[in-house]
């Protein structure tokens, strides 16, 4: 089952795509935007992230962390972020294979992948919004932005 609003948000540990390790616990403090996405260089997520990217000002200026995950290993996540010019991390959910998707309730155990999920962890750990998208449907991030500027007003 996927979090919801009001659930603390599940501690994890992961690498980036330089292979430095990323822990919900070292943000706490600063609020975090989790964008779980199925599988780098796929069409539907490169649109997405590179949306996300298009658009990095509106979280930075909230003070928000955007990371992006994904159950690719971290070889793949480095070639997709100098590709597409990502400015914010992609964290490898690899091994334990899709762990902290499954803790996020956004873990697809038939095809082994994150779902498509979004996730708002305020300064305390708290989800203030959720949402979890079958695979192939694309997100509407204004609910994201929508999201981030009440948290930073």
């Amino acid at each position: 089952m996927s979090l919801t609003v009001g659930d603390r948000a599940p501690e994890f540990s992961l690498p980036n795509q330089d292979k430095q390790v990323v822990s919900l616990a070292e943000l706490r403090g600063t609020p975090a935007l989790l964008v779980f996405f199925p599988f780098a260089f796929s069409g539907l997520c490169t649109g997405e992230l590179c949306q996300l990217r298009d658009e990095l000002a509106v979280y930075a200026d909230a003070g928000v962390t955007v990371l992006a995950i994904s159950t690719d290993p971290v070889f793949s996540l480095r070639a997709f972020r100098e590709k597409e010019g990502f400015d914010f991390a992609l964290l490898s959910d690899f091994w334990p294979h899709g762990a902290t998707a499954q803790a996020y309730g956004a873990f697809n155990a038939k095809a082994g992948m994150a779902l498509r999920a979004t996730f708002l962890i305020d300064a305390d750990g708290m989800v203030t919004f959720a949402e979890v998208n079958a695979p192939g449907d694309v997100r509407e991030q204004s609910g994201w932005k929508k999201a981030v500027i009440s948290l930073a007003a």
